[in-house]
């Protein structure tokens, strides 16, 4: 029996980057010898365990065939005999499919130190095109390490995995957990622009992708481009440290300007709400969690008036505060305010510019929580009228703070 470390531990620890979790491979063991010696079998489709003490996932070098479509339809084959080549043999890219043997040494046979010290994302071999989930997770590489280059050749792997309809097998959890996880990167923009390079952006996400090329105004946007502007954005939640629903708020929030007719371009008028519409069906197609469809909802529908609040009448500030549900969800408005500070930054020449409308909201909110609403409802003789009654004693709390 032996281990090998294998896949993102072993690539983190050759970059020189912090490795989070690790994985490993076990040759020449049986499961029943695996359970013998205390490790606990978790793997559903092939055989995994956890070490009894530390926990970390031990799998049993294996191989794979490709018997249907999509990412489930492989048959996996393992016993003693399969060697730690022949497991990296199956993985998608050479910079992961390098494994460190107990004695220190690397078992290489693709080059993958080779394309870490050139900075590429290379696939392994022709079999990359049998799982669409490489599609994703090339992307999802490039936005991590973003001064790394896709090969040219693995490039036209994915463009033909797109053209064969591969692509088009992808289930919907795979695809959300993909995107997620590439929102969380350092450069999110380098997943979707690989998306797009490759095709899969229209397939995947389309109402993302029809963004590039539609214009708008160059006094609010100099970039114009609404595609890039977005790109921007989601760059600066990454830079703003966001969390995930803020990032994939910052990333939807203009979905509606890729409806806007094109006799009124570049203007986008009524495109918070188009945006806001068009969320539902595409949260609803990608099983997006019901947190980051409510923030993404939310912020595309109020961000342009997120902007302006100098220019709010009290009233109005209160209406949107209490939609947005902030006396229960301050948190959720906070990651709101950080999504339009994103929107409001990502645009050419605004990348430094401060944001003072966030503090104008939360003095806003401080003043409306400050109304004590149980002591309007007493001195209220119609229960009837108690939510106008509070909401009113708020408008006149705000207009002490804004003044509008």
């Amino acid at each position: 029996m032996k281990v090998f470390a294998v896949g993102g531990a072993v690539r983190d620890e050759l970059l020189g980057l912090p490795v989070q979790d690790r994985d490993w491979v076990v040759v020449g063991a049986t499961p029943e010898e695996m359970a013998a010696r205390g490790y606990k079998p978790v793997g559903k489709d092939f055989p995994v365990f956890l070490h009894p003490e530390t926990r970390e996932e031990y799998a049993l070098a294996r191989t794979e065939r490709k018997t249907a479509p999509g990412y489930k339809g492989f048959v996996f084959h393992t016993d003693a005999a399969v060697s730690i080549e022949d497991d990296l043999a199956r993985r998608d890219l050479t910079i992961n499919a390098v494994a460190k043997a107990e004695d220190g040494s690397y078992i290489d046979p693709h080059n993958g130190r080779a394309d870490l010290a050139a900075k590429v994302l290379r696939h392994v071999s022709p079999a990359f095109v049998e799982d669409p989930v490489r599609v994703l997770r090339v992307a999802r590489f490039a936005a991590r390490l973003a001064d790394f280059t896709i090969a040219g050749e693995t490039m036209a792997l994915m463009r033909a995995m797109v053209d064969n309809g591969e692509v088009d097998h992808l289930v919907p959890e795979r695809v959300w957990q993909e995107l997620a996880r590439g929102l969380m990167e350092a450069q999110p923009s380098r997943m979707f622009e690989t998306l797009r390079a490759c095709g899969a952006l229209r397939k995947i996400l389309p109402e993302l992708d029809r963004l590039w090329g539609v214009p708008q105004r160059a006094d609010y946007h100099p970039e114009v481009d609404t595609g890039t502007h977005v790109m921007m954005v989601v760059d600066m939640a990454a830079g703003l440290k966001l969390p995930l629903t803020a990032r994939f708020a910052a990333l939807t929030h203009d979905l509606g300007k890729g409806t806007t007719p094109a006799d009124v371009l570049p203007r986008h008028i009524g495109h918070e709400q188009r945006s806001a519409n068009l969320l539902g069906p595409l949260c609803e197609r990608l099983r997006v969690p019901a947190e980051c469809r409510e923030l993404a909802v939310l912020v595309a529908r109020f961000h342009g008036d997120i902007y302006k609040i100098d220019e709010l009448r009290p009233k109005t500030v209160v209406t949107i505060l209490e939609r947005c549900d902030v006396f229960r969800r301050p948190e959720r408005f906070e990651e709101l305010l950080g999504a339009c500070e994103a929107d409001y930054r990502g645009r050419l020449g605004f990348e430094s510019r401060e944001f003072p409308q966030s503090q104008s909201w939360r003095d806003a909110t401080e003043a409306a929580r400050a109304v004590d609403a149980g002591a309007v409802a007493r001195a209220c003789s119609d229960p009837a009228q108690i939510p106008q009654r509070v909401h009113e004693a708020r408008v006149s709390a705000v207009t002490q703070v804004i003044g509008n």
